[in-house]
């Protein structure tokens, strides 16, 4: 029997267009698009379907679209396939959908609480990010720790064993940068993002966000979810309200995620919303296992075919 996980995307999976094949053929995803646009007071169904591009990456409407239009590609395919999932995760904001999906809490509370994470994160201007791809083993550490000389530098996201992304001040992300390069990394990508994310930049909108999840109705969860924070299976609605503030400020394991999954006994994962960004890392963290997208009704129909 295939263990079967829900992974969800995280910030950068966007694309003007996202769930619009899904409003039009499954009632159950026009039904979390309409829920949305009426919880968050704005047309996040029109910012998903039309952008333009310039709004739909902005922090502030990046979350809570991604969000909806990835619930709603899970919606859709829980109608057509009865599937409970052995886990779920997501990256980054991509694990609002996973609590969603494991019954943390219901769609409504989930709107709000990305909406309060986005607009707390959206006032960050300090700080900027950057990929690095293909480090030699070793040399992050290393390059990480001689940077720190030039400022402050950390791991924002550690997305697959060739892949981190580095956050913190200019200078010394760019320091590291270089570094890694002469080490024999083979490349070094500033992200198009207004702020250094999953930094101590964020501590600030971390505490407020503390006092927001305080009053927020969570439930335990049905299905554990593997968090970005630890990579533990987590199950306590009181661990969530804990790790759901910290989860701003620290790095996102991702690649330990999927490898605590896989050790066990994981062999399947279905993405659930825009793109195949997840499935990307999935084949460097490890090529044995099987990744499914579903994200429109091609996509979806393909999913439940494989999965006979």
């Amino acid at each position: 029997m295939n263990k079967i996980a829900f992974i969800f995307p995280g910030q950068g999976a966007q694309v003007v267009g996202m769930g619009k094949d899904l409003y039009k053929n499954y009632k159950e995803a026009k039904k979390v698009f309409d829920t949305a646009d009426e919880v968050l007071g704005k047309k996040v169904s029109k910012l998903c379907f039309e952008g333009p591009e310039s709004e739909l990456k902005q922090t502030i409407n990046t979350q809570p679209a991604i969000v909806t239009m990835s619930i709603a590609a899970l919606e859709a395919f829980k109608v057509q396939k009865n599937i409970t999932p052995h886990y779920t995760a997501g990256h980054s904001l991509g694990e609002y959908c996973a609590m969603y999906c494991s019954g943390v809490m219901n769609l409504k509370t989930t709107l709000k609480a990305i909406q309060k994470r986005a607009s707390l994160m959206n006032k960050v201007n300090k700080g900027i990010m950057a990929a690095v791809i293909n480090a030699p083993k070793g040399s992050l550490e290393k390059a990480l720790e001689e940077a720190s000389k030039e400022g402050y530098v950390d791991v924002a996201n550690y997305n697959s064993p060739v892949q981190v992304v580095l956050t913190g001040d200019e200078k010394a992300v760019n320091k590291a940068g270089e570094l890694l390069l002469a080490a024999g990394a083979k490349r070094f990508v500033p992200l198009a993002v207004s702020g250094g994310f999953h930094s101590k930049y964020l501590n600030e909108a971390s505490k407020e966000f503390k006092e927001f999840v305080k009053d927020l109705d969570l439930t335990s969860a049905s299905v554990p979810v593997v968090t970005n924070v630890d990579a533990a299976a987590t199950i306590s609605a009181e661990d969530f309200r804990n790790k759901m503030p910290r989860q701003i400020c620290s790095s996102v394991h991702w690649t330990q995620t999927i490898e605590n999954m896989i050790k066990n006994g994981v062999d399947t994962f279905i993405e659930f919303g825009p793109g195949k960004v997840l499935a990307g890392l999935n084949r460097k963290i490890n090529p044995e296992v099987k990744t499914y997208n579903v994200y429109d009704k091609e996509s979806l129909e393909s999913t439940i075919s494989a999965l006979v």
